[in-house]
């Protein structure tokens, strides 16, 4: 969430947030969790839909059963923009944030209400149950995601990217395909920045993704400038001394 604030903020947007779930966690891994109530979530995002015209909204962490049925009947009733799903479904250091029976319902409930989902090549493979290794089987999964009901898919490709660096022993690129409401595919190039792992790269996107959309920008180059801040990030973490001992931090 700390994430999606400084994101939102650099972008020039007033954030407001609703905790789902209070983590455990720094930069080596999650340590635990308390996940809040349906009730407690609701009377969070209530007073701020009372309150505020909002312009854009995005999901995270969205652990148990009772918050994602909760989530999507919030979107059913409420008067606000078809969110950005960023499907978290595990963490950087390998925990898992999501169980069973809240991706069950994630996919047939939430996936339908949303104006774009961003999952990256392993919450896609859980979300179509096939192995991506190739920009063709990135084509293929966004399809599939989109016949979920999603009106857009942005598939993000740095895990690829990483394995053909490893790979290559050399540079690698990372490519990022948006297949939108027509139904075009547009990719995105970049070069594979290894920093090691780092942690937030997926909540910097969907967040700076979501404050495009509420600047009135359409899709293609709200995808293109959110990148573009995670792109810069990134490499900034390359001339930046580490903090913690574990994965690098946006």
């Amino acid at each position: 969430m700390i994430a999606d604030v400084r994101t939102f903020v650099a972008f020039g947007c007033f954030p407001t947030a609703a905790i789902t779930s209070i983590t455990f966690q720094n930069t080596t891994g999650v340590f635990g969790a308390i996940h809040q109530s349906a009730a407690t979530l609701r009377s969070q995002l209530d007073p701020v839909i009372d309150d505020f015209a909002v312009a854009a909204v995005k999901t995270g962490m969205l652990p148990t059963a009772e918050i994602v049925a909760a989530v999507a009947q919030f979107f059913r009733e409420a008067k606000c923009p078809a969110p950005v799903v960023d499907p978290v479904m595990v963490s950087t250091s390998g925990h898992d944030l999501i169980g069973d029976d809240a991706f069950r319902i994630l996919k047939a409930d939430l996936l339908p209400l949303a104006r774009i989902v961003t999952p990256n090549i392993p919450e896609a493979e859980r979300l179509i149950s096939f192995s991506i290794t190739s920009e063709e089987d990135m084509r293929r999964a966004a399809e599939s995601i989109r016949e979920l009901g999603v009106r857009a898919v942005l598939l993000k490709g740095g895990h690829l990217g990483r394995r053909r660096q490893e790979q290559a022993a050399g540079a690698g690129e990372a490519v990022d395909i948006l297949l939108d409401d027509a139904g075009n595919f547009t990719e995105f190039r970049e070069e594979f920045i290894d920093v090691g792992e780092v942690h937030g790269s997926g909540c910097t996107l969907s967040a700076g993704l979501a404050a495009c959309l509420a600047k009135g920008m359409e899709l293609e180059e709200s995808v293109r400038e959110s990148k573009q801040y995670v792109t810069d990030s990134i490499r900034r973490l390359v001339s930046t001394a580490r903090l913690g001992h574990g994965a690098r931090a946006l």
